[in-house]
């Protein structure tokens, strides 16, 4: 299988990310102005569940193996801002899957600031391809610079576009998660009290 090929099959999982994080995010704008969009959204937050955690992790690993081979068997040369990057994301294949398999949602209060911070590199790298004159002569190495495109996939998914659309993707499934399960909330609920006969 071509490196073209292999790109193109994951520029296309970064389209659905993209769709997925748009979607949520007018789902989420409208339920605050539509109470069918409310209930709609209420209802994709149970259908998620606690299981959801494993699409996060599933996007952090899928995410972590494609720059993986990237590197290793593509030979691209990773800059200094590709390595924070996985610095962000690499980490969050074992503690998102730990997370999912032990059903620890309070994960997301650690897992989303991770993925938000990666998401920050990951748009300043995307600026420094689209503007190669903000990269200046310290942000990355002159015979590897940040402003080298590697992969340009459908017009505009390059590298950095690829792992920023994953970070959003991964908050917005940890976003989706429900706080507590169904049996949580009922245990909340204080039993009927028993009216005394008068």
């Amino acid at each position: 299988m071509s490196t073209d090929t292999v790109t193109l099959f994951f520029a296309l999982l970064a389209i659905a990310c993209q769709v997925l994080v748009a979607a949520t995010l007018v789902l989420f704008v409208a339920s605050r102005f539509s109470a069918p969009a409310a209930r709609l959204f209420a209802q994709l937050r149970i259908e998620v569940g606690v299981p959801g955690l494993w699409l996060p992790f599933l996007v952090a690993a899928v995410a972590t193996s494609g720059s993986l081979y990237l590197s290793e068997v593509a030979h691209f040369e990773p800059c200094r801002l590709c390595w924070i990057q996985r610095a962000f994301m690499y980490p969050l294949v074992p503690i998102l899957g730990v997370a999912a398999w032990r059903g620890f949602v309070r994960i997301r209060w650690f897992a989303i600031p991770l993925a938000a911070g990666g998401a920050m590199v990951s748009t300043w790298h995307v600026l420094i391809e689209r503007f190669p004159d903000l990269e200046g002569s310290t942000s990355c190495d002159p015979t590897n610079p940040c402003s080298l495109i590697w992969v340009k996939q459908l017009g505009y998914l390059t590298i950095p576009t690829m792992a920023l659309s994953g970070f959003l993707a991964i908050i917005a499934l940890l976003a989706l998660i429900p706080s507590r399960t169904i049996h949580d909330v009922s245990d909340d609920v204080p039993p009927a009290r028993e009216h005394a006969p008068s």
